[in-house]
């Protein structure tokens, strides 16, 4: 890093001079505070040295307080206008500001100033596929292959991804990461790409090359859990699932709550609180496991959001529900939701059974069984699902059009069980196809499920894309068809048309990515055959 001293009195200079190559070599062994006391005992004696501000605002940037580090690569800037690194790396933090723009803008400066400045080119790269301007993005990468290729092949890499061009992306890891074996994220993200191809062996062992490189790398620990548990691997895949509590996402501060319940503590005659984790549908999921410690006579106490509470009552009338937030004063033992199942051994030979765990509230199925009648095959249908962000591409909606089919077959009934997203494709269907609702009284108050739960228990069947809706189907026991992208989430395993998890749920995945007309050619050909069946 060239150092832009101003001109001064040589015996200052060299002394500033020795200043700051000793912060540098304190900065390279990662001693930041000392190496700040350095640069700031510099500015101290010159506060114009953009060397110093330059270095103290890298320090900075290290120890993540990036507008702090772009105020003073600025003043550094402000001394010397024309230093390109400096562009460069307030560019860098401009990125971890999220201001991805005015960091494309830096990465101009610098490169118009000295245009083979590799860094430059990288962190260009980086910021515009984040503002999605991703064939830029590409370009910048292959500005800096000849001289970073590795790491101009892991960007590559990252923006194909973004593109979904997934076959592509595997190819830019695995030249990077032939180039530098030694880099954990670059196997890491071989990972992340092989387990959206389905390859879920292979980035088992994408994952175990990373954490080789980097033993606690928690994120590809986790990423390694899913895989093994879409394999059915549970037993392993609880066990390395427990990860999770480390990494950077999973920061629920009651993961550091004392006495924790492993499974090798006897519950008898002691209070176990499950604190929640997740989503609605992993509660629904997973619940059910409270169920399997009061039989271990456990007195539970279940957090959960209020909103649920009035469907998880009937659970059981002896566990005791609190708010998702909130904590007991007193308890036993402790358990994070999601760790259950590590805890009793889960195996898909030794799931809990129950064919339901869960039930609807008569009263409401008898109100919704007056409303929505006896006659015809009535089919309960949910097409779009959470638009929150995951860990891998998913496809959690269908275009309600594509379920024409089902509407085809002779004695059907599609009645809509959606709720908010997607209800405005109901005025665009094609021609021909009818879809019931049910009213704006249909779930409309602060209870979550409780109308939903009684309009399927009088459905004969119901076909959701949104897993939420399809985990209560199989905790109420009723009769559900779950539509699967290529690619699903872990818990509906891998390539197989039943759910162990729920025996009353069966599975129709995508043959191909983003394809769907074979999935409701298949589902409407299994309704044509019960429809013969009733008449």
């Amino acid at each position: 890093m060239p150092f832009h001293n101003r001109p001064g009195p040589p015996a200052a200079a060299g002394d500033v001079r020795t200043m700051l190559e000793l912060g540098l070599g304190l900065q390279r062994q990662g001693r930041l505070d000392e190496a700040a006391r350095v640069y700031s005992a510099v500015l101290e004696r010159d506060a114009a040295n953009a060397d110093a501000s330059h270095l103290l605002g890298m320090v900075a940037l290290g120890q993540g307080r990036a507008d702090e580090a772009i105020q003073l690569i600025g003043r550094a800037l402000a001394v010397t206008p024309d230093a390109a690194p400096m562009y460069a790396n307030r560019a860098r933090a401009l990125s971890q500001a999220q201001r991805h723009a005015e960091a494309v803008a830096d990465c101009d400066r610098a490169l118009r100033r000295d245009p083979g400045l590799v860094d430059a080119h990288l962190i260009r790269g980086e910021a515009l596929m984040r503002l999605q301007r991703l064939d830029e993005a590409l370009a910048s990468y292959d500005a800096a292959a000849g001289s970073r290729p590795a790491a101009a092949s892991r960007g590559a890499g990252n923006v194909l991804y973004a593109m979904g061009c997934f076959e592509d992306a595997l190819a830019a890891y695995d030249k990077a990461t032939a180039l530098e074996p030694g880099n954990a994220l670059g196997h890491f993200n071989r990972g992340n790409t092989l387990r959206v191809l389905k390859q879920f062996e292979a980035a088992i062992a994408a994952y175990e090359a990373a954490i080789a490189q980097a033993p606690g790398f928690a994120v590809a620990h986790h990423n390694r859990a899913l895989c093994l548990l879409h394999l059915g691997r549970l037993a392993e895949g609880f066990e390395a699932y427990e990860w999770r509590l480390r990494c950077p996402t999973f920061d629920d501060p009651r993961y550091r709550l004392p006495n924790p319940w492993t499974g090798a503590e006897p519950l008898a005659g002691r209070t176990l609180f499950v604190f929640p984790e997740m989503f609605q549908g992993d509660l629904i999921q997973f619940c059910r496991y409270a169920r399997t410690a009061e039989r271990q006579g456990a007195r539970v106490i279940l957090g959960a959001p209020r909103a649920m509470h009035r469907l998880l009552q009937t659970l059981s009338p002896g566990i005791e529900l609190v708010a998702e937030d909130e904590t007991p004063e007193r308890y036993d033992l402790q358990c994070a939701l999601m760790s259950l199942p590590h805890a009793f051994g889960a195996t898909l030979e030794t799931l809990p059974g129950e064919v339901s765990y869960l039930r609807p509230e008569p009263e409401r199925v008898a109100r919704w069984k007056s409303r929505i009648g006896e006659h015809g095959l009535k089919v309960g249908i949910v097409w779009q699902g959470s638009t929150l962000p995951y860990s891998i591409p998913l496809q959690r909606s269908f275009p309600l059009a594509a379920a024409h089919a089902l509407a085809d077959v002779p004695g059907v009934r599609l009645i809509s069980l959606q709720k908010f997203n997607g209800l405005d494709q109901l005025a665009t269907l094609p021609p021909g196809m009818r879809v019931e609702t049910l009213g704006d009284d249909f779930d409309p108050g602060p209870d979550a499920f409780v109308d939903t739960a009684a309009a399927m228990a009088c459905c004969d069947l119901v076909v959701t894309v949104d897993t939420s809706v399809a985990h209560l189907a199989g905790a109420l026991g009723v009769r559900g068809w779950v539509v699967l992208p290529y690619v699903a989430d872990w818990r509906w395993l891998s390539d197989r048309p039943d759910c162990p998890w729920y025996p009353s749920l069966q599975l129709f995945r995508q043959a191909a990515r983003g394809e769907w007309s074979h999935v409701f050619a298949d589902m409407a050909q299994a309704l044509r055959a019960e429809a013969a069946r009733r008449s």
